[in-house]
């Protein structure tokens, strides 16, 4: 059996314009707004899906309960500029770059929602291989 690809995660957001300005910013790239709620930006091979349920007119239900160590991690080239974007374009910043025991070269942040995003230097990428 061929292992599975992950096309898509959806990032539930409360305001999809702000959230397709910040995603533009950090990412560097317009994205596609693909329906009233959804905005997706292409990442590798993966879709970031910000998702605002109330502009797509669903029913947020119990809303969405991330666990506060979840995150989208994102492998770029220039981690210090990412780290400069995600400041300017009203990110928080959780724990500034630093090198991880498995020697990942990161940093934590908060998007503008509260969500959990992180930065990688590609270079440094572990795969658990």
């Amino acid at each position: 059996m061929q292992t599975p690809s992950l096309y898509r995660v959806i990032l539930p957001v409360s305001d999809i314009g702000r959230a397709a300005a910040f995603y533009g910013a950090v990412l560097g790239t317009p994205g596609q707004r693909v329906s009233p709620g959804r905005h997706y930006f292409h990442c590798g091979g993966t879709i970031l899906a910000c998702y605002d349920p109330a502009a797509d007119g669903d029913d947020a239900e119990d809303g969405w309960r991330f666990h506060p160590r979840q995150y989208l991690y994102f492998a770029v080239p220039d981690l210090e500029g990412a780290l400069a974007r995600v400041q300017k374009a009203g990110g928080v910043i959780e724990k500034g770059i630093q090198t991880m025991p498995w020697g990942e070269r990161m940093f934590y942040a908060r998007d503008p929602f509260g969500n959990g995003i992180s930065f990688t230097d590609e270079h440094t990428v572990f795969n658990g291989q």
